[in-house]
This record gives structure tokens, C-alpha cells and sequence, in this order.
């Protein structure tokens, strides 16, 4: 009676896809998926608890995936995507992401995301006050 793992299936992998294979890995994120859920987490200033209210999971869920405890269903793959501004290539590490783009300040940025949240008009009346002040600096 032979082995299920050691049965031979005669099949081969040519040596042109092989060689795809290596350079696709040699593509990937080395991080794992929740190092990236984290520092993208933490690039849009949001907490463990606002992106679990944003995924309708508790915080210590949110804890778990960003310390790899537990398995991310690929729904919520779908949706942390969403949530956290990137694709879900970039979230799985097979696309990596330019990090030097962005907002570096977190308080900042969740004043501008809170910004886009407003009626245009409110909007507007913000940039003109920020002009005034970026203005009075130059």
C-alpha cells in the first residue's frame, strides 16, 4: 500500500515556467499580511477599534489578523482592501506598495480625511483659511 504524499503523477513542470515562478516570487512582499494590515492601518491614522467598526468584527479580531493568530476570510480581504485605500494585491503582498507617498503625519491625516467627509462648501471654506496660513509662511 503506497503513500498518498509519495504517489508519482508523472507530471512535470517545464523549466520556462519554473523560471516565471522564481521571478514572481522574487516580486512578493516578504512581510506578513498582517505587518502590512498594520503599518496600511496605521498609514491612514486609523486605530484598531475604527477599523474593526469599519469591518463590523471586535478589536481583538483586528488584533489577530494584524498578528497573524487567525486566517482573513477573502471577503474581508475584499474589504480591508477597500477600507485601507489599497488593492488587494498590495494587502496580500504580491504588488508592493510605494510607501513614500502620503501623508507621514498621522494626526494630519485624520483631519484630511475627516476634511473629505464634508460638503464641498465646507471644503472650500477650509482650503481658503489653510491658503491664508500657507500663505503668511512663504
Amino acid at each position: 500500500m503506497s503513500n498518498p504524499d509519495t504517489v508519482k503523477t508523472g507530471l512535470t513542470i517545464p523549466s520556462h515556467l519554473l523560471r516565471l515562478g522564481e521571478v514572481a516570487l522574487a516580486k512578493l512582499d516578504n512581510t506578513k499580511i498582517g505587518e502590512r494590515i498594520a503599518r496600511f492601518r496605521k498609514d491612514r491614522g486609523l486605530t484598531q477599534k475604527e477599523l474593526a467598526d469599519q469591518l463590523s468584527v471586535s478589536q481583538p479580531v483586528v488584533s489577530d489578523y494584524e498578528n497573524d493568530v487567525i486566517r482573513i476570510p477573502a471577503d474581508v480581504v475584499i474589504q480591508l482592501a477597500d477600507v485601507l485605500h489599497v488593492s488587494a494585491d498590495e494587502l496580500l503582498g504580491l504588488k508592493g506598495s510605494d510607501t513614500s507617498k502620503g501623508i507621514q503625519n498621522r494626526r494630519l491625516n485624520r483631519r484630511l480625511i475627516a476634511i473629505e467627509k464634508l460638503d464641498k462648501r465646507d471644503q472650500e471654506a477650509l482650503l481658503r483659511t489653510i491658503d491664508a496660513f500657507v500663505s503668511k509662511a512663504n
